[in-house]
This record gives C-alpha cells, sequence and structure tokens, in this order.
C-alpha cells in the first residue's frame, strides 16, 4: 500500500521535493486540528521550513487545502472513473474493485480524515464546500452512479433508483472515514476491521443488488 506524500527524512530532501512535503505536513495537521485551527506557520515547521519558503508555492491555506485535496484524493477519482469506463467483467466485480482501491488508496491513509473535517467545518468555509463538492462529491457520486447504470444495463444488477442508492452506498464509507477520526465512535473503534467491514458491506450491498435467479 502507497500512500500519497510519504515524507522522508530531512536530509534526504531536495529543493524540487518542498511542495510534497508542505503537502504531507498541511495534511497531517488538517486532519489533526482541522482547518479552521491549522496555521500556516504550523505547516512550514512541521515540513522543516520557514514560512516564506511556503509562500513560494502556496499563498494561502485555502490554495494549501485545495492542493491537499487535489493530489491526495482527486487523482484516485479519476483512475476510477477510467476503471469504470474500460473494465469488461461483472459489474459487482467492478464495485467491489473499485471499493477495495478506495480503502487502499485513501481510507488507509490521512487523506480519508478530509471528508470528516469537510462535513465538520463547509458551513463556515462555503468556498472551500464549493471546492469540494465540484471536485471530489461530485465528481464520486457520478462515478459511483455510473457503476450501477453499466451493472443495470447489462442486467447485473436489479433495476433500481440509482440516485438514491448511490447515496446509500456513499454513506457506510463515509461513516467509516469518520469513525476511524472520531474520539467517541458509535462503536468500539478497537473492534473496527475496515476491510471486514467493507466486505461484510460490499456482500449486503451486492445480495440486495443482483437480480433475482428462479
Amino acid at each position: 500500500m502507497e500512500c500519497s506524500f510519504d515524507s522522508k527524512p530531512r536530509w534526504e530532501r531536495r529543493k524540487d521535493a518542498r511542495p510534497q512535503e508542505l503537502l504531507a505536513a498541511a495534511i497531517d495537521l488538517f486532519v489533526e486540528r482541522g482547518f479552521a485551527a491549522t496555521r500556516l506557520e504550523d505547516v512550514a515547521r512541521r515540513a522543516g521550513v520557514t514560512k516564506g519558503t511556503l509562500y513560494l508555492y502556496y499563498t494561502s491555506k485555502e490554495e494549501l487545502f485545495k492542493a491537499v485535496v487535489r493530489e491526495s484524493i482527486v487523482p484516485f477519482i479519476g483512475e476510477a472513473e477510467h476503471s469504470v469506463a474500460e473494465f469488461d467483467g461483472h459489474s459487482a466485480d467492478l464495485l467491489r474493485t473499485v471499493m477495495l482501491s478506495w480503502w487502499s488508496r485513501i481510507g488507509q491513509c490521512k487523506a480519508a480524515g478530509i471528508s470528516k473535517l469537510m462535513m465538520a467545518e463547509a458551513g463556515n468555509f462555503p468556498e472551500l464546500a464549493r471546492f469540494y463538492q465540484e471536485e471530489v462529491t461530485m465528481r464520486g457520486t457520478r462515478m459511483i452512479s455510473s457503476m450501477l447504470e453499466r451493472g443495470v444495463s447489462r442486467g447485473e444488477f436489479r433495476n433500481v433508483n440509482i440516485p438514491q442508492l448511490t447515496q446509500v452506498l456513499i454513506a457506510p464509507m463515509l461513516m467509516l472515514n469518520t469513525w476511524k477520526y472520531s474520539a467517541v465512535a458509535p462503536c468500539d473503534a478497537h473492534e473496527l476491521q475496515p476491510l471486514a467491514f467493507i466486505d461484510a458491506f460490499l456482500d449486503l450491498a451486492l445480495h440486495g443488488l443482483l437480480p433475482n435467479v428462479e
């Protein structure tokens, strides 16, 4: 498993690596403290550079946050969209592949905490909320809907209410993120096994989606 923004020791740093190091520091602090409480000087300090150096790459905290999202989450959505377009097999296998890839690429990394941050702070930062809605939420929703549409059109899924079922599929994955980064979770966090959770969720969803065979 390879997460975005894996940090290297300071003695291995090169000037051309600084943007990635700043993004790595930023995502750590955004997820730990939230957007409002994160200060640019703290990001610079954690990255091992001056605040002036940070401003050479990112002119504001908002631009830094957008860069974090575009580097850590948006590429996965693009890859998932490509997978949906190119996949040759059964739609149930496609759905499983995309969900497990999400966990490998996003769920196991700090990027998973961004969705919880946005749910908590979107009301106070409407411009960032619009950005996240356009570049992550809407694209992700369309991608999941396209998998359902594919399955229905091929007779691999029942004829379901696609907009509503899309939200039903998204909700448990968002809750998994929330549990991971919540001090108080609705279940015992020590008993939470993400891969088992995803497998149980897919088992429930797919057995509800697959057409009846008489």
